[in-house]
């Protein structure tokens, strides 16, 4: 049985994703909610966006409508990590081994298809909402 506030009653608690589409695919990133409950809430609220994306080195990146501080922040990252930036404000998407250029909130995971990100330009329009 499902409880508004928190998620499945007896126990199991829900994720939350959401889901990221650009050119022809799409992935589901889960939420940090433990590790970086702030930025999580902030990005929540503030979905669905829509951007025109940029590339940097292993990197997808947009700015975003959405200003928190630091939380948690750390200077590396993983190929599937998905952060925050908030010296940009910035919406991070790393696909490879690039690292950010200073220290970032990553506050979701893609465990599948990250490598679809290597296909992607400059330019091409990305959707964020809520899965």
């Amino acid at each position: 049985m499902r409880n508004k506030k928190f998620g499945y009653v007896g126990g199991a608690t829900m994720v939350k994703k959401i889901k990221i589409v650009c050119k022809d695919f799409e992935v589901e990133a889960e939420l940090l909610e433990r590790e970086r409950p702030k930025t999580c809430e902030a990005i929540w609220a503030a979905l669905p966006f829509e951007a025109e994306l940029e590339i940097w080195k292993e990197e997808v990146y947009f700015e975003i409508p959405v200003k928190i501080p630091h939380e948690n922040s750390a200077p590396k990252t993983t190929a599937g990590d998905v952060s925050y930036w908030p010296n940009g404000p910035g919406f991070c998407i790393f696909f490879g081994k690039s690292q950010p250029i200073s220290a970032v909130n990553t506050f979701a995971r893609i465990t599948s298809g990250v490598e679809k990100f290597c296909k992607t330009e400059t330019g091409d329009r990305i959707t964020v909402r809520r899965a």
